[in-house]
């Protein structure tokens, strides 16, 4: 059994090597609520599980078509794991590569995970990384021969909780900051959110996700304002939401309302609920009807005019 976990460990760090491009530190003037935890990496048959972050930052992965200029667009890819843990190959790289397919370049978030950090940064450290990650990609975006006005965000399940927040607490820049990076818009062009999580009010949230980002005894107020479905304004991106009927962990009604509250705001959405699935699958490809989900959203980017 030891002999079999090298194995496996050795699996994927040879995995790592031929798949990783650039990584990216989030914070190289220093780190905001920084905290004493080190960094905790774990593994099960999907591959890695980040357990607890230090230094948060964004893995770079190019599409390869850049060069020929098709698409230059972007996607921030932030894995799920209930704000605990960070399921980074199943629901980070493994998507990051789908993404290069379709000739999309990537960057997948490794994010501090608030079950672990202290009680006055706890609701803060998610949201903040996501926002920074967005300025980097954007900020740098003609080194990387991107569009500065095509960069998404993809989310899961928790994930897609953080997602959903970027879409809803962005803002243009920070113009009054001493920092040029803080100066850049940290809005996403466009959401994909995968079986996410969105409202923190009962009785159709997540309660792992709930807890581990506000606590046992959250305010009214916090709920509601991490309730991303309360939270969405004129300015909120597009998005195209994916969910299963069957999904016990996180009730398809997450996706529900946050549809509903962009059509208020004639934002363009879409909405697509599968009979089947249950939750956490990932891209899907063995998980039934629900595995075309990846192509209907390809479709989805294509009618909206973000890749040709």
């Amino acid at each position: 059994m030891k002999r079999l976990s090298i194995s496996i460990i050795m699996i994927f760090c040879v995995k790592l090597i031929l798949a990783q491009n650039e990584n990216f530190f989030l914070y190289p003037e220093g780190i905001p609520c920084k905290s004493d935890l080190e960094t905790e990496l774990d593994y099960d048959s999907s591959g890695r599980i980040f357990k607890k972050v230090s230094d948060p930052e964004i893995w770079y992965y190019p599409s390869g078509k850049k060069k020929s200029k098709e698409n230059n667009v972007a996607v921030l890819v932030i894995p799920g794991g209930g704000y605990w843990g960070l399921w980074f190959d199943k629901e980070g790289v493994d998507v990051a590569k789908w993404l290069n397919k379709i000739g999309v370049s990537a960057f997948v978030l490794k994010h501090r995970l608030p079950h672990w950090e202290s009680k006055d940064c706890r609701s803060k450290v998610a949201l903040m990384d996501a926002q920074r990650a967005m300025r980097v990609i954007r900020k740098n975006s003609k080194k990387w021969d991107l569009d500065p006005g095509k960069i998404g965000v993809l989310g899961f399940s928790a994930g897609g909780h953080l997602a959903s927040t970027l879409s809803t607490h962005h803002d243009n820049g920070l113009d009054l900051s001493d920092l040029e990076i803080e100066q850049t818009s940290s809005r996403p062009d466009f959401s994909i959110l995968v079986y996410p999580v969105i409202t923190m009010n009962r009785p159709y949230t997540h309660n792992g996700s709930r807890e581990n980002l506000l606590g046992k005894i959250p305010s009214q107020e916090y709920l509601d304002y991490y309730s991303n479905d309360l939270q969405v304004r004129e300015d909120t991106p597009p998005a195209i939401l994916i969910h299963s009927d069957d999904d016990e962990g996180v009730l398809p009604e997450n996706s529900i309302q946050y549809y509903l509250a962009l059509r208020k705001y004639n934002i363009p959405a879409a909405l697509h609920i599968w009979e089947d699935g249950g939750h956490g699958y990932g891209l899907g490809n063995d998980k039934g009807s629900v595995k075309s989900w990846a192509k209907i959203c390809e479709e989805w980017m294509i009618q909206r005019k973000i890749i040709n």
